[in-house]
């Protein structure tokens, strides 16, 4: 999973971080979070089942989706990035 986040991180230009807890958990989450706004939860790892292919494509529409929020319009200068690789 972090390959295929750190991936569309590195398309989009945002940072990546890795949060870590001392347990393990199951599922596994990513989140989009700007600035000092609450985290917004785009994808769920249901036990690990998926493959980096379908994680990417999973984060990819959801920041497609999330571009056209009115809370993160920064995300619209991206909009055409995520899509051209489809």
């Amino acid at each position: 999973m972090s390959v295929a986040a750190d991936k569309m991180a590195k398309l989009l230009k945002l940072p990546m971080e890795v949060v870590t807890f001392g347990e393990e958990f199951d599922p596994i989450y990513v989140y989009y979070k700007s600035g000092d706004e609450e985290p917004i939860p785009i994808y769920c790892d249901k036990g690990g089942k998926s493959g980096m292919k379908e994680i990417y494509r999973a984060l990819r529409n959801m920041m497609f989706v999330l571009s056209f929020h009115p809370k993160h319009s920064a995300l619209k200068r991206i909009r055409k990035g995520v899509m051209l690789f489809s």
